[in-house]
């Protein structure tokens, strides 16, 4: 399943009538492509530091921000990007290659927590909040079958997986919640070490890993709600939480404070914390119908 350079990318957008056929296809590719790029979109922050705490930038105080934040929002979106060590991403032997996007109904805007700047910015990229209600995914549904399709727990050999996140902890923050549909761990120690649980022991940020990948045009490449958001919301140096985010590998832990803990911030307010059975996919299963989105690399 080699990938020509010149080959568009489908955006796979999948709601819940979709899951079952979108997961046999990741469980299929995963082992040939097994760097795993991992992006959510979910309804902002509600609780921030002040300008002080977020100067001290403490691990500790920073997780119990983002456990906050996590505990109380809902998660939106989820993107899914898979890669060999070269940067080719699955074609199937098909004309495209392709990347996921799952489409959660977990967030009701009528009753759930959000900014109200970060709602209008994905609305403006395309979320539609009304589809998503009535077709989306459960994550009780999708944790589950994560489960049963053996993509977690190092499950089926995949110890070899690499999880790459865009915006650091938030991203397996929600991807821990879904899973143990469960709020976040009290403190940091047991964040991490529910990560290694799940998700094995390579655990790292995009900027760490994509020039030695050769992901640039991949890093370029990302759903279109993911990437415009953050370039509206400002860059991730004016931030006002950052995060050591925790790189997991040989059973150890090291802090690359050059990575921040979330690109997803509405950065307005100061809020305080509250109290406290696979064979080769076939081409068949593939569709370039309505449903899908193409992006030329």
């Amino acid at each position: 399943m080699l990938i020509s350079s010149n080959k568009s990318i489908v955006v796979r957008r999948v709601f819940a009538e979709d899951l079952d056929n979108e997961l046999w296809l990741i469980k299929a590719a995963i082992l040939r492509y097994p760097f795993v790029f991992m992006d959510t979109e979910f309804p902002g922050t509600i609780f921030k530091p002040s300008k002080q705490v977020a100067c001290e930038d403490n691990p500790v105080i920073n997780y119990h921000y983002m456990k906050s934040n996590v505990d109380a929002l809902q998660i939106i979106q989820l993107g899914l990007s898979l890669s060999d060590a070269q940067g080719n991403l699955p074609d199937f032997d098909s004309p495209f290659c392709y990347v996921w996007e799952f489409n959660f109904k977990d967030f009701n805007i009528n009753r759930d927590h959000y900014a109200s700047t970060s709602i209008e910015l994905l609305k403006r990229q395309g979320i539609d909040f009304e589809k998503n209600k009535e077709k989306g995914i459960d994550s009780r549904d999708f944790a589950k079958k994560l489960l049963d399709y053996g993509l977690v727990f190092n499950c089926y050999g995949l110890n070899g997986i690499t999880w790459i996140t865009f915006h650091g902890a938030y991203d397996f923050g929600f991807m821990l919640k879904i899973l143990t549909q469960s709020p976040l761990p009290l403190d940091l120690h047991s964040f991490v070490y529910q990560l290694a649980f799940f998700f094995g022991y390579n655990l790292k940020g995009a900027e760490e890993t994509g020039d030695n990948l050769c992901l640039k045009q991949l890093k370029g490449f990302q759903f279109e709600s993911a990437e415009s958001y953050d370039t509206d919301s400002s860059n991730t140096s004016s931030l006002p939480c950052k995060f050591n985010i925790i790189t997991i590998h040989n059973h150890s832990t090291t802090n690359d404070s050059s990575n921040s803990y979330s690109n997803h911030a509405d950065q307005n307010a100061e809020t305080s914390l509250p109290e406290e059975k696979m064979t080769s996919a076939s081409p068949s299963c593939l569709s370039t119908d309505k449903q899908h989105s193409q992006q030329q690399q």
